[in-house]
């Protein structure tokens, strides 16, 4: 996988009223905590996993906006597993994902 499209994932983000708070390897994460992004290798499908903790009724509607807005940029946001946010020391947290 080349260059990851992360200018063009934010545009999609911020066209869909949600921010970016910080981006790691092929992970993004928003500024709530009820799903995160990863990078597929494909350069125009990304991967959108829901917190375990969420409320599915609220996140259903986020991630309809997002995918709408995706398919204007030619890109597909697709439905992933969920996820655990796990402290793992002072600074540090470990995310589990379950199928």
């Amino acid at each position: 996988m080349g260059l990851k499209p992360l200018g063009k994932v934010k545009t999609i983000v911020e066209a869909a009223g949600m921010g970016i708070s910080y981006a790691y390897d092929d992970l993004v994460f928003l500024e709530h905590n009820s799903f995160l992004l990863q990078f597929t290798d494909n350069d125009h499908e990304i991967m959108i996993h829901v917190n375990s903790e969420a409320d599915e009724a609220t996140v259903h509607g986020d991630i309809e906006r997002l995918q709408e807005v995706a398919r204007n940029q030619a890109m597909q946001f697709s439905r992933g597993t969920h996820y655990t946010l796990i402290p793992a020391g002072e600074d540090a947290i470990r995310i589990e994902f379950s199928g």
